[in-house]
């Protein structure tokens, strides 16, 4: 089984101690290395700013792997971040929302935390109700990655690498996790998951950025316009776990095959919506038997020009409208998040597939490679 995942871009809006430039001159594009605190147990934790020739500015830390910041121009080539985040480590070591991080073992909800491999059954711990989400207590967004700037031949690049040992939050298997963040030349974010187990087990990563075209901290994402290339979704129950249904989008509020504004239906008298409390829905994206990277969701933020294309070697995607944000959290520059204040557009193997037969199967056997990509294109409408 193969599966692949996308770059991202990032500026870091954290000043800590600088160091000296890696690499290329700023012209050409440069990494650059800084503090970024420490773990309550004392680690050291770095933010790694990567430059694009591009003009676009993407800052990656190495708690948690999150994309701490990611600046792309408007259609005036002004900057503005477009990801949720915090100012400082301390932010993510708290964070419950997963802002910007790397998700796994297995990104999104397993039903009733458990799953059987070979007629064993795993069982996990239940931090989403009586549901697993995201990797459990302590996934892979809490873990300190080690990290390594690489050679590019587009952009700029960073290597983390994570042993996630037999047994972690209840998952079989010593797995070996590479992620690459790479900011291209061109502005966009590619993200190249990779990871060997020495154990069957159940695998699927993902990024969890919130985005506001407009700029974080700049109001709701509802006027912004999408396109998600997908003629189905999963349909969920009570606990957000999904039904095992393929559903028409045709005559739903889930049909983004035409460009429609974020909010034009998403307050609509309709089960699915009130389950989630907006979209918090995984969509079966159109695929070809072709394994490159196929366009799964465009968004336009119409008074900015911002545009973000979301391609992926991935079977879907979860639209997430960020409706469990309150208000409370307090992000960069001290803005806080309220509800619908950004999307997300993760790309993944199916919620719950360990329990669901009919689902892409997220099963890593021994030995075999687990290769996702998903890149994060920017651009502008003039």
């Amino acid at each position: 089984m193969k599966r692949m995942i996308m770059l991202m871009t990032f500026t870091g809006a954290m000043l800590m101690t600088t160091l000296a430039p890696i690499g290329a001159t700023p012209q050409s594009g440069s990494t650059t290395k800084k503090s970024f605190g420490k773990t309550p147990d004392g680690q050291p934790l770095d933010l790694y700013v990567l430059t694009a020739k591009g003009g676009a500015e993407a800052s990656i830390t190495n708690y948690g792997g999150a994309v701490v910041s990611l600046k792309v121009p408007d259609r005036n080539g002004k900057l503005a971040d477009v990801v949720l985040g915090y100012d400082n480590a301390d932010g993510y070591v708290n964070d419950k929302s997963f802002f910007g991080a790397l998700v796994g073992r297995y990104g999104n909800r397993i039903g009733h935390a458990q799953f059987a491999l070979d007629g064993k059954t795993y069982t996990l711990a239940k931090n989403n109700g009586e549901n697993s989400l995201h990797g459990g207590i302590k996934g892979f967004n809490k873990a300190v990655w080690t990290a390594k700037i690489i050679p590019a031949k587009d952009g700029q690049s960073l290597e983390l690498s994570y042993l996630s040992k037999d047994g972690e939050e209840g998952f079989p298997g010593n797995l070996k996790v590479s992620v690459i963040y790479t900011l291209t030349d061109s502005n966009a974010l590619r993200i190249t998951y990779s990871a060997t187990s020495d154990k069957k087990t159940v695998v699927n990563l993902t990024n969890h950025s919130y985005f506001n075209l407009a700029g974080q901290g700049s109001g709701d994402i509802l006027g912004h316009l999408l396109i998600i290339q997908a003629d189905k979704f999963t349909p969920v129950d009570a606990g957000l776990i999904p039904t095992g249904e393929f559903r028409d989008v045709a005559g739903t509020p889930f049909d983004f095959r035409k460009e429609l504004a974020i909010g034009a239906r998403i307050d609509q008298d309709e089960e699915q919506l009130k389950l989630g409390g907006g979209y918090d829905h995984n969509f079966v994206l159109q695929r070809s038997n072709d394994p490159e990277e196929s366009l799964a969701a465009r968004v336009l933020e119409p008074v900015s020009g911002r545009i973000l294309e979301v391609w992926t070697t991935e079977p879907g995607v979860q639209f997430y409208t960020g409706n469990f944000l309150d208000g409370k959290t307090i992000g960069k520059g001290g803005v806080t998040y309220p509800k619908r204040s950004a999307f997300c557009l993760e790309t993944q193997h199916f919620p719950d597939s360990p329990n669901q037969p009919k689902f892409p199967s997220a099963v890593l056997n021994a030995g075999e490679r687990y290769h996702t990509i998903t890149t994060y294109k920017f651009s502008v409408k003039k």
